[in-house]
């Protein structure tokens, strides 16, 4: 089986490998462990534009942190499912988060994708959507959206 995990920094990744180790067996899974960068998140848009100036600089050493930081996660999850007996690869995609899972997805051909789901109610869902609802609907394999309770 090939598993597509999807993960951020947050308890709700945690949750999802977690079960993931909790319900696979080690030789007979295959697993990818995708972060994902938002461009700029947080960051004005003038800075991305601003090439070889004091701005440009601190954008692009932001972007390297980002970076960095997302490939020491991916690393982390991924040590962590080997140690755990399972065959791991990984990768750090920047863009929206649900478009590049699904990219990755339609790349990589998994046949499931395990994420976790932030719960997220009202107006925070409004604004700021549904990965994993998105990834559900549109994926073209089944998809696994874990909740903290559920893989605790």
């Amino acid at each position: 089986m090939r598993i597509l995990l999807a993960i951020d920094d947050s308890e709700f990744s945690e949750a999802a490998t977690r079960a993931v180790i909790r319900q696979f067996r080690t030789g007979e899974t295959e697993l990818h462990v995708l972060h994902v960068l938002e461009r700029g998140r947080g960051l004005p848009s003038s800075f991305s534009f601003a090439r070889g100036n004091t701005y440009g600089s601190q954008f692009l050493s932001l972007s390297q942190k980002a970076r960095a930081k997302a490939a020491e996660l991916v690393e982390r999850v991924a040590t962590s499912l080997r140690d755990n007996g399972f065959q791991v690869s990984t990768a750090v995609m920047e863009g929206e988060p649900r478009l590049a899972i699904l990219r990755c997805a339609r790349e990589w051909e998994p046949d499931l994708i395990v994420l976790g789901s932030h719960n997220r109610r009202g107006l925070d869902r409004f604004l700021m959507g549904s990965v994993s609802e998105a990834v559900a609907r549109q994926a073209a394999c089944s998809v696994e959206i874990v909740r903290c309770s559920a893989a605790s």
